[in-house]
């Protein structure tokens, strides 16, 4: 091959590579532009004011409309959940988010030159930061105490030698009034069937307060099987009380546990259905929704639970009775990380 002819197929090889990437980035550009745009017919977004006050019966949670709010933190009257929403003037946007007395936690993505890092953002009422702390996976769920003092987050990581390439989990509370965080709840003490545990794979996830600012519950995982724990923040102390249960979410009266049920002869890619478990008997109550749930349910009042399925804007919420009673019903479209203040 002469120089001429090296020199070619070199300039031929660049102009080719410069068209494909001038290609990619016409098409991100295109694809952005799609997503700034509200869909006809989608769920109506103005902008507004979004404050974590309780009290007015409000449902505050993550916009997924297409359109210049989409992930913004949006609201609507709890009682009206299907009709306009408004969205924050400052654009916050969430992953995961959740709020209680006024204090909210947003989990948040934070783009980076090559890759995505993640962190808890601390709100007070009117969603203004108040601190913020490393989150050190992809965040799956957050919650805060009734009084909020507390609040916790669920991170996946990986690199754990026994996940081996599965995901594990690193579940974290922070005390909102001194600052303290705990970044995982392996630190704490486990009690397993009256005996004290340890276990290398021992995960946590999913963690829902009791209105006592003491104690809590969550998944524990460990050798293939997943429990409902009693948490301890005086004593750092989780002790285990249910097999089977995942995303607990205690009720307002303090007395049942809604939690996703993993049920044996269910496909591997759908195998959970909502279960509400009695904290006096242990007796468990099969949920109306005959659809796989991997969601943390919220209860909107001591009757009803309100959960997140995918939908055609990336998810939608709906309710169901907790007694078992009743059919399922969409709440809104385009929604999820809802907090009923």
């Amino acid at each position: 091959m002469t120089t001429r002819t090296k020199l070619t197929v070199l300039i031929a090889a660049v102009l080719a590579l410069a068209a494909v990437a001038t290609a990619a980035v016409l098409h991100a550009s295109a694809r952005a532009d799609r997503r700034d745009r509200a869909r006809p017919g989608g769920p109506a977004v103005t902008t507004g004011e979004v404050q974590l006050r309780a009290g007015g019966h409000r449902l505050v949670f993550r916009n997924m409309a297409w359109g210049p709010h989409r992930d913004e933190l949006a609201t609507t009257p709890a009682g009206a959940p299907s009709g306009p929403r408004r969205a924050t003037a400052t654009g916050l946007k969430c992953l995961r988010f959740y709020a209680a007395s006024g204090t909210g936690i947003c989990l948040q993505s934070v783009h980076g030159t090559l890759s995505d890092t993640y962190r808890a953002t601390l709100l007070d009422a009117n969603l203004r930061e108040k601190a913020h702390y490393p989150v050190p996976g992809i965040p799956s769920r957050a919650r805060v105490s009734p009084s909020g003092r507390y609040a916790a987050w669920t991170a996946f990581v990986g690199g754990d030698s026994y996940a081996g390439t599965d995901f594990s989990t690193r579940a974290a509370i922070l005390d909102t009034s001194t600052g303290k965080l705990t970044p995982t709840l392996e630190t704490y003490r486990i009690v397993k069937d009256g005996h004290p545990y340890r276990a290398a794979d021992a995960n946590f996830w999913g963690v829902t307060f009791a209105a006592d600012d003491r104690h809590f519950y969550a998944t524990l995982a460990t050798h293939g099987r997943t429990y409902l724990v009693r948490g301890d923040l005086r004593t750092r102390t989780v002790t285990t009380l249910h097999g089977n249960v995942e995303c607990p979410s205690l009720s307002p009266d303090g007395t049942r546990i809604a939690y996703k049920k993993r049920v044996p002869g269910l496909s591997a890619d759908a195998p959970w259905r909502l279960y509400v478990l009695d904290l006096a008997t242990f007796h468990e109550t099969p949920l109306a929704e005959s659809r796989s749930v991997d969601d943390q349910a919220v209860w909107s009042d001591d009757g009803h639970v309100t959960y997140a399925l995918p939908g055609d804007y990336g998810a939608d919420l709906y309710s169901v009775p907790a007694d078992g009673s009743g059919a399922p019903s969409r709440l809104l479209t385009a929604g999820v990380s809802p907090a009923y203040l």
